[in-house]
């Protein structure tokens, strides 16, 4: 039995009475079962969502996502029909939760509808593994995830990829005519670049110099000792995939309408399925004010470190690792130290795994650009792996936050949080022995909050994502960002596909901040010690569920 029918089963099991029990069921234990009828109706809903699937092949046909989207209303009939009475702020968590899913599938049928707007939703094969709970944007399933599989790979892995890949060329000919009344310019004029990048990974795959990234960090992948029916398949995905890409640059000139959802969809995917305190002026006056604050900060940080020697670059790529290593130490013994990780083999390893290497000067995109001169300010972003880590061997009590939210609906809480750590490990005296790294997070600080910034705008159909890239590269510091780069035109992609995404960093930072301050509040009027590991504890303890939640539980927990 799986864990998740394990709790199940559990939860159930605690909403039963025993047999010959007559008096009646107290308010904790109606609430246990009510929240069981939950439980059940989550795992109903997930197995739901799944497109039909014969043999790896995915059907995202108008008329199989239209009956689909007609049986939305029953599982909102039943969700409203669940007694909640008596319920915790956690359980009422998870009610909220699901009724976000719902709310986010409906926004997909009616406004995203990415299988029949969006090419990029038909990229399905990744060698990485993604540094939040799910897979960034839309994406078909089933998602073929190459850092899965362990090679040499077992007969029964081999049998497995060889469907799944084998698939994928049927399914790119089911995209051809699913897409055909797309108008979407942006999703067009970009979208091969989600192709190019896949059958660059198949082609590595084929030619045996794949490396793969996961919790375990970086290693390779090779078809040595695979069967030939599995070589033909990713041969036959990947010319499959390269003439995907150039049927895709073929239509863009054809496809001129707008890509953006508009103000008022956005400010309904915020409320409805981010389940955000913020619209979309709300956020575009929170990204220009933190903006304005990252780069009013970097200069005033140039003026006190101005007596000091700047930071001399490694570049032997030995002495770089070594350096970025003894880095990386001082990362994780001040997380766990100063109270915002507990000590757990398995968070140092996740962190470790994704210690950087040496980038030369021509290869460098905007991150590189930081990570050249110190890793530690992305180092602390990939906190991500921690969390990543959490899920897998700290999983939630609950059944509803023991899987990815759908939808993205991680994204304030991930990625908000991660770039939350950025600035507080560096107030927390991450940088007293090197004072220019403070420069750098308030560097990536602004380039976040520009593209950010830049994706409201594209969301708005005020501008493309061509001048959404010189905005965003235009207020990255130093010259740092290019407009043209595959970086920008992956970023400004990725937030136009997925509402929300673009802004979380910044949104999901300032919701962290609203966090503690509430829990510094409430300790001062209790006149009881602010203990910062404990009210960052309770905070993480939510799990990765939007902040609107976490506030909620809070609060509940507080009284």
């Amino acid at each position: 039995m799986s864990r998740f029918a394990l709790c199940l089963a559990a939860v159930v099991a605690i909403s039963l009475p025993s047999v010959g029990q007559s008096q009646a069921p107290s308010a904790t234990a109606t609430a246990q079962g009510t929240h069981g009828q939950l439980v059940q109706l989550f795992a109903d809903w997930r197995t739901f969502t799944h497109p039909k699937i014969a043999k790896g092949r995915p059907d995202y046909s108008a008329a199989a996502t239209a009956a689909r989207y007609a049986r939305l209303p029953e599982f909102r009939q039943r969700l409203a029909a669940i007694d909640r009475t008596g319920w915790t702020a956690s359980q009422n968590g998870d009610y909220r939760l699901v009724e976000a899913e719902m709310n986010g599938l409906d926004f997909f049928h009616r406004v995203l509808m990415p299988w029949a707007r969006d090419p990029g939703f038909y990229q399905t094969i990744f060698a990485e593994m993604s540094d939040v709970p799910a897979h960034e944007g839309p994406s078909a399933e089933p998602n073929i995830d190459l850092h899965n599989f362990t090679y040499p790979l077992s007969r029964a892995d081999d049998a497995k990829l060889t469907e799944l890949i084998g698939a994928v060329p049927a399914m790119l000919a089911d995209a051809r005519i699913n897409l055909a009344g797309s108008q979407a310019h942006d999703l067009w004029a970009y979208g091969d670049r989600a192709f190019n990048e896949q059958g660059e990974v198949l082609a590595q795959l084929e030619a045996g110099t794949l490396v793969m990234n996961d919790l375990g960090g970086h290693r390779p992948a090779s078809l040595a000792g695979s069967s030939p029916a599995l070589r033909k398949a990713v041969h036959d995905a990947r010319m499959a995939t390269e003439q995907f890409a150039a049927w895709i640059r073929a239509e863009a000139p054809r496809r001129t309408g707008a890509s953006g959802v508009g103000k008022d969809n956005y400010d309904w995917y915020l409320s409805h399925v981010l389940l955000s305190p913020y619209d979309f002026d709300a956020q575009k006056a929170l990204l220009q004010r933190e903006l304005d604050r990252s780069l009013t900060s970097l200069r005033l940080e140039e003026v006190r470190n101005r007596a000091a020697p700047p930071i001399v670059e490694i570049s032997d790529p030995a002495a770089y690792r070594a350096m970025a290593e003894q880095r990386q130490a001082k990362l994780y013994a001040l997380l766990t130290g100063a109270g915002f990780i507990a000590d757990r083999p398995f968070y140092r390893d996740a962190l470790n795994g994704q210690t950087g290497s040496y980038t030369p000067p021509e290869q460098r995109n905007f991150f590189t650009h930081v990570t050249a001169l110190d890793p530690l300010p992305l180092s602390s972003h990939q906190y991500h792996w921690i969390e990543l880590a959490r899920l897998r061997h700290e999983p939630h009590s609950s059944p509803v936050r023991q899987t990815p939210p759908l939808f993205n609906i991680y994204a304030d809480r991930s990625e908000g949080f991660a770039t939350a750590m950025e600035e507080m490990v560096m107030q927390a005296g991450l940088y007293d022995d090197e004072p220019h790294g403070r420069e750098l997070v308030w560097i990536m600080l602004a380039n976040r909050a520009a593209r950010g910034l830049a994706s409201l705008r594209v969301q708005a159909n005020e501008i493309g994502l061509a001048d959404a890239g010189k905005f965003h590269a235009e207020w990255t510091p130093r010259y740092w960002s290019d407009a043209t780069s595959r970086l920008v035109g992956f970023e400004q992609l990725l937030y136009l596909r997925q509402p929300g995404y673009g802004p979380s960093y910044i949104v999901g930072k300032m919701e962290l901040d609203h966090l503690l301050a509430l829990a510094s509040h409430r300790a001062e009027v209790a006149h009881r010690p602010f203990v910062f590991r404990d009210a960052f504890g309770a905070i993480l303890a939510s799990g990765i569920v939007p902040p609107s939640i976490i506030e909620d539980e809070a609060a509940d927990l507080a009284k």
